[in-house]
């Protein structure tokens, strides 16, 4: 055999050696989920080969904002795609609209059936992604009315939405979004603000989304907040400050908020939504390895 022969036969072995470290990566301690598009340099841009590329990652969970847009077959197959590699189903985007204030400032029946005709829209998405939690943002704040009327009229509406999720087990998680670097103007911008209005509805389809960059960036006190409104938070989402990319690219200490919902007991998905701070395929490894990174506690 030749020196160029050895050579070859050499690579070819520590990249069938690579492919299967890879493919049988550890799982992650806590239910981290990718989105799409995350690592579409390493897996191509099919969604499912996505989705394979990230359970191979160790990576139990997933999340597609953009899933009720796409035909209802590919939704299907991202839910069979999801439960043969036995990963959960976070979040895809139900309601929102930044550019109105209705939510918040009309209750009438003519819009609760309105609010109820977009949740039975969700319903059929989540049957056919495998969803169990569903993002509703209650769209802008109105300036010209009293912000206790503008809670009145959200809390009603959503009372509303709980009647059509409820018997299909569908839990609208209501995400609080910061003002000060992304949204200035919504209604519903903390977690406080969140826990309150979700006690008002008192519904167990009426829940918080928690995404820490955004609450880092508009009240911080992460862990406290965390603790405090514990027993309406379901569902948490992640990106690191500023920047919003993964861990470890700013200024919050991920390991040791990992660390703290492990030993909780927390078991739903931690939504990675952010995006890569690195580039094309090795800023997709750097990525991995920070969430390997985080995870070690």
């Amino acid at each position: 055999m030749t020196r160029r022969s050895l050579l070859s036969a050499a690579l070819a072995a520590g990249a069938s050696v690579a492919t299967a470290s890879a493919a049988n990566a550890p799982k992650l301690k806590l239910r981290y989920g990718p989105h799409a598009g995350m690592f579409k340099n390493s897996a191509g841009e099919d969604l499912v080969d996505q989705i394979n590329f990230a359970a191979d990652q160790g990576f139990t969970a997933w999340e597609d904002n953009r899933a009720p847009r796409r035909e209802a077959a590919e939704q299907q197959r991202m839910g069979d795609a999801l439960r043969k590699r036995d990963m959960l189903m976070g979040v895809f985007v139900s309601f929102g609209d930044f550019s109105k204030n209705d939510f918040v400032s009309r209750s009438d029946k003519e819009y609760r059936d309105y609010v109820q005709g977009e949740m039975r829209k969700a319903v059929e998405v989540a049957k056919r992604v495998g969803a169990k939690w569903t993002t509703v943002v209650p769209n802008s704040v109105n300036q010209k009315l009293d912000p206790g009327y503008q809670t009145a009229n959200c809390i009603t509406n959503l009372k509303a939405m709980c009647e059509i999720c409820e018997p299909a087990g569908l839990v609208m998680v209501l995400e609080p979004l910061n003002w000060y670097t992304n949204h200035p103007g919504l209604f519903l911008r903390s977690v406080p603000q969140a826990y309150a209005i979700c006690k008002g509805v008192g519904s167990p389809s009426c829940k918080i989304l928690n995404d820490l960059y955004h609450q880092q960036i508009d009240i911080g006190n992460l862990i406290p907040n965390l603790e405090m409104a514990w027993d309406e938070t379901p569902y948490i989402q992640v990106g690191d400050n500023p920047g919003r990319k993964e861990p470890t690219t700013g200024e919050i200490n991920y390991k040791n908020i990992f660390k703290w919902l492990h030993e909780k007991g927390y078991d739903g998905v931690v939504g990675m939504e952010h995006g890569n701070f690195y580039p094309g395929k090795e800023g997709e490894q750097k990525l991995i390895a920070a969430y390997r990174e985080v995870d070690s506690y």
